[in-house]
C-alpha cells in the first residue's frame, strides 16, 4: 500500500499523519504479522480485526512505540517515531483494557492528573464528566466503580486530550448499549475534527467511521 492518502474531495495526495511500512513482529519464535502497511490522513480510522492471539494489541503497542517492530517502521508525518519520541507521545492517547487510571484516586483526581500529564483541549472537566454520565460519582475512588463506569472514565480521558491519534484496544468492552453509542459519537467527532484513530475491536463502529480495515490471520 502506498504511503500516501487522498482526501475524499479528490484533493492532492499528502503525507499522512500516521503510516506503517512493511512492518513485521515476532513474539518468541512466532511470527504475528509481516509486510503490514497502511497510511492514515486526517479524518481516517483503521479497524484491526482478528482472532484472540492474532496480534491486535501487539500491533497497537508497536504503533504507540511501546514495542519495536522486527522489520519495517512506523512514521508520524513522514518521520520515524523512534526519532521523535516525546513529540509523538504528546500526539497520542491510549485506551487499553486497564484504562490507565489509579484505583485509589477518585474519578475527579484521576482526570485532574490526566490534565496535568499531557496536552489537553479547552473542554471543561465538569462538562466532560457529565458527557460520559459520571457527574454523581466524582468523589468515589475508582476501585468503587463498576467495570463499565471505569470504562467511561477512560472515555473521559479521550475527551480531555488534545491528541490527534487515538489508539483504542476493544473500546466497546464493558459498556452497555448507551456507552457503545457514546464511543461511536466520540469517534465521529474526533475524526470530523481532523483526528485519526486505530482500534482493535470485534464490534464495528459503523461503516461511516471506518475508512480502512486490516485483518490479522
Amino acid at each position: 500500500m502506498p504511503l500516501f492518502s487522498r482526501f475524499p474531495d479528490g484533493a492532492e495526495a499528502v503525507t499522512p499523519l500516521l503510516a506503517a511500512q512493511s512492518v513485521a513482529l515476532l513474539r518468541g519464535d512466532r511470527l504475528l504479522f509481516r509486510d503490514l502497511s497502511f497510511a492514515l490522513a486526517p479524518g481516517d480510522a483503521l479497524c484491526i480485526e482478528g482472532a484472540n492471539g492474532s496480534g491486535k494489541t501487539s500491533l497497537l503497542r508497536v504503533l504507540a512505540g511501546l514495542l519495536e517492530a522486527d522489520e519495517g517502521d512506523v512514521r508520524w508525518q513522514g518521520t520515524p517515531i523512534s526519532s521523535l519520541r516525546q513529540e509523538y507521545c504528546s500526539e497520542l492517547v491510549w485506551l487499553g483494557h486497564l484504562g490507565g487510571a489509579k484505583r485509589d484516586l477518585t474519578l475527579e483526581e484521576n482526570l485532574q492528573f490526566e490534565c496535568a500529564l499531557r496536552p489537553r483541549n479547552d473542554t471543561g472537566l465538569s462538562s466532560v464528566i457529565e458527557r460520559v454520565g459520571l457527574k454523581d460519582l466524582t468523589r468515589l475512588p475508582l476501585r468503587a466503580l463498576s467495570a463499565g463506569q471505569q470504562r467511561r472514565v477512560a472515555l473521559a480521558r479521550l475527551l480531555l486530550s488534545a491528541a490527534r491519534l487515538w489508539l483504542l484496544d476493544e473500546p466497546f468492552t464493558n459498556l452497555d448499549r448507551h456507552g457503545q453509542t457514546l464511543v461511536g459519537e466520540l469517534l465521529r467527532e474526533h475524526l470530523s475534527a481532523g483526528g485519526i484513530a486505530v482500534m482493535a475491536t470485534h464490534k464495528s463502529a459503523g461503516p461511516d467511521l471506518l475508512s480502512q480495515r486490516l485483518v490479522l490471520q
